[in-house]
């Protein structure tokens, strides 16, 4: 469209056709890959988006990317891990979806609020101003209003990041009432910025029922339709299946959706979600997009050297294997612990050893179910992950007990962490009835208590101790040398509870260590045992910050200790 048009629609507060533009916004400058998915839910499109982005970066390109997600939460920080996996912390303190670790990791990015939204997020802006009279007495509707406001998000982060390429990745499904929202809004960028600035893309699944033998596109197709109902012609169709998919079926696709043959690609499932990005150079499929957005005279690949490394660095041969136990009470699926997973694949990769990861379930601990002999047998080394509430709890401080008395490399993380004070507390210290205030209140008896700033805390939403913070670290201690001997570095933390500062004194008599603190407040961070061949515990979530090809310091100390022992 005409820009001199827009932007004196943009001016015009009574008519408000358009949402407003950011200052400085030029329409074209940034150019934008919205990313939608239909058939099901769980298709993928966080790992297509973070390898596409990989991908484009191999161009040289600057990527910004943004989840759009279709719940009403403000943020993923109240959601069980159960229903939406685990929740992934930013260092600016953001509580996100999990996507946006996939983000970082692939990307190497550190994100902030900007790179994620949310219906709930964007009601509450136009609420405050609709309380504020900033409408001039016009009615809000959902469209312009929510629509404008979710455009201006994705040109606001254009214009923040200076990025090239804003790759768009909308939650749910096609056909979902929750995310009707963002696809409107997809469907006006187009309009407003122009085909040649954005491209669609759409994920989509192709069923292989196993009784039949072969694939059936059908699904796949009305999937289709429903997002061109909407109004939205994708450009690029990208088929997700378990197997590659036939000639016929892409054809099929092609034909019931407008879209050229060429331009209907197929990734189905891989042994390593880091070839992701070099098998999508060689099917052509950022190619494509690039010739979509008018871009492919101008940003051409010399060759993929530089992915190819990266993808052979991922996928290093392993020559010995080790089994590291998760104790947790959300065992049911690994989403909820996702970021530890790809911890320890990191981890797998640098030290050309394959991590398997035995579940742990610390309910059936505690209830008696399973016997923790038996549950922990065959392990090399054990993490007790992070957690809130009294479900299983006495389950983990039992596992924290045995690798203690058994010199089985240990890395408790945030409740972790608690848990394994709660437990030298009890048996080394003799606190006999050692607990948490989250569990009970016994101010005589509880190690860990609530911080001093949170006492006063009412809503549960955004309000725990939150993103990146310094920790300082004591000299000549096992957490110094593992981060390189560093007096200070910077994780995110995610927890409400602490050490109670009038224990620390008889912990560390006792021979606890707490090897890492924060600068100016007495709140621990790290604490180690001396005469144990590897037992770490961070309140912090160490897990958030590694990445491929650079596995966090503790997560490497944990698994080298776990080969040792094993050894």
């Amino acid at each position: 469209m005409d820009e001199k048009f827009l932007g004196q629609m943009a001016d015009k507060s009574s008519e408000e056709q358009y949402s407003p533009f950011p200052e400085g916004y030029k329409i074209g400058k940034t150019k934008y890959v919205i990313i939608t998915g239909s058939v099901i839910s769980g298709i993928g499109k966080g790992i297509f988006s973070s390898a596409l982005g990989k991908t484009l970066q191999d161009r040289e390109l600057k990527v910004a990317p943004i989840k759009i997600e279709a719940y009403l939460n403000v943020d993923s920080g109240t959601l069980s891990p159960y229903r939406h996996g685990e929740v992934f912390v930013l260092d600016d303190g953001t509580e996100t979806d999990m996507d946006l670790g996939s983000y970082e990791r692939f990307l190497d990015m550190k994100l902030t609020k900007d790179n994620f939204t949310t219906p709930g997020q964007i009601y509450k802006k136009l609420i405050e101003k609709e309380r504020k009279g900033e409408y001039n007495g016009r009615d809000v509707q959902y469209i312009p209003h929510v629509t404008g406001e979710t455009k201006y998000l994705l040109r606001n982060l254009a214009i923040k990041s200076k990025a090239d390429i804003v790759l768009v990745e909308i939650g749910g499904t096609v056909g979902d009432f929750e995310n009707l929202f963002a696809m409107e809004s997809a469907r006006q960028m187009i309009y407003e910025e122009g085909p040649e600035n954005v491209c669609l893309v759409n994920l989509t699944y192709i069923v292989e029922p196993s009784h039949l033998g072969e694939f059936k596109s059908k699904a796949a197709q009305l999937g289709l339709r429903e997002l061109m109902r909407l109004g939205l012609q994708p450009d690029l169709i990208v088929c997700r299946s378990q197997h590659p998919v036939t000639e016929t079926i892409k054809e099929k696709i092609s034909l019931n959706a407008n879209v050229p043959l060429k331009r209907v690609f197929n990734t189905y499932d891989v042994d390593n979600i880091y070839e992701l990005p070099l098998f999508f150079r060689k099917q052509g499929i950022d190619e494509a997009i690039m010739e979509i957005l008018h871009w492919e005279k101008i940003h051409k690949v010399n060759g993929s050297k530089s992915l190819k490394e990266w993808t052979d660095k991922n996928a290093a041969e392993k020559k010995d294997e080790v089994t590291i136990g998760i104790a947790g009470k959300y065992t049911g699926t690994s989403d909820t612990y996702i970021s530890i997973v790809k911890a320890l694949e990191h981890c797998s990769t640098a030290l050309k050893t394959n991590v398997k990861v035995k579940w742990i379930e610390t309910t059936d601990i505690e209830t008696g179910k399973k016997k923790i002999e038996e549950e922990l047998k065959g392990i090399d080394g054990l993490i007790i992950p992070g957690g809130f509430g009294t479900r299983g709890i006495e389950g983990k401080i039992a596992c924290a007990k045995y690798v203690r008395e058994n010199n089985i490399p240990f890395l408790g993380i945030c409740y972790g962490f608690q848990m394994a004070v709660v437990e030298f507390a009890r048996n080394v210290c003799g606190i006999k009835d050692a607990s948490t205030e989250e569990v009970k209140h016994d101010p005589e008896n509880n190690v860990i208590c609530i911080l001093p700033e949170q006492e006063e805390v009412e809503g549960l939403g955004g309000t725990l101790r939150l993103g990146g913070f310094d920790i300082k670290i004591k000299k000549d201690t096992k957490a110094w040398n593992l981060y390189g001997k560093k007096d200070s570095v910077r994780e995110r933390f995610r927890h409400r509870f602490n050490v109670n500062t009038k224990f620390i004194e008889k912990l560390e008599k006792c021979g606890l260590i707490f090897s890492g603190m924060a600068p100016e407040k007495k709140i621990m961070q790290i604490l180690e045992l001396k005469d144990h061949p590897f037992f770490i515990g961070t309140q912090y979530h160490a897990e958030f910050t590694s990445r491929p090809l650079n596995p966090n310091p503790v997560y490497l100390g944990l698994v080298k200790s776990a080969i040792e022992n094993k050894k």
